[in-house]
């Protein structure tokens, strides 16, 4: 497909890096700070964000705090490489939504110079592994995981537990729908 013909001179210099941790940790928040630095620097950057993903604006990125960046909402990331022009700094947020060509497409504007800082959920509501987020997090050269605080005990949380019922993986929703909890917490609050 699109990917698989996409062979470009590799220029060195890029990297990826990645942000990830539950749901209420800062993903975004520091993304949009990293991102807002590369502007003040004088860098090209290029936002892009699930177009599924309206949670706050249909075309904005935005963190809970209410902190905003514009951006382009994609529905695949082969599209990020096609309006991914003359920057020097690529953002995606909420990357666990994208397919899993994210990787692919991330590796590909890292090798032509481009820095690449990707957020997301690292791990799902079952507490798996969510989407393209592991193959991202081998392959970039750094990784920071951040955490919330567990709603219940006060403790790091890295689980975003779901409190509605719904066996759809994908459940866009904010404090309403989940809220971060620790392992031990997690572990008590799942059913048996």
């Amino acid at each position: 497909m699109f990917l698989e013909n996409t062979k470009k001179q590799i220029k060195g210099g890029g990297w990826i890096e990645v942000i990830c941790g539950s749901m209420f940790s800062g993903k975004t928040e520091e993304l949009i700070r990293r991102l807002n630095r590369a502007k003040i620097a004088k860098q090209r950057v290029e936002i892009f964000k699930p177009s599924i993903d309206v949670r706050y604006d249909d075309v904005d990125v935005v963190s809970h705090n209410e902190n905003s960046i514009k951006s382009t909402p994609v529905q695949a990331a082969a599209q990020i490489l096609l309006l991914a022009h003359d920057v020097d700094v690529v953002g995606v947020d909420e990357a666990q939504f994208f397919d899993d060509d994210l990787a692919k497409v991330c590796n590909l504007l890292a090798n032509d110079g481009v820095r690449v800082i990707v957020a997301g959920l690292d791990m799902d509501y079952t507490g798996k592994p969510f989407g393209p987020i592991p193959s991202l997090m081998a392959t970039a050269e750094y990784v920071t995981k951040v955490h919330a605080i567990c709603i219940r005990c006060g403790s790091l949380a890295q689980y975003s537990y779901r409190k509605v019922e719904d066996d759809n993986l994908v459940v866009l929703g904010e404090t309403e729908s989940y809220e971060p909890l620790c392992r031990k917490c997690y572990i008590e609050s799942k059913p048996n």
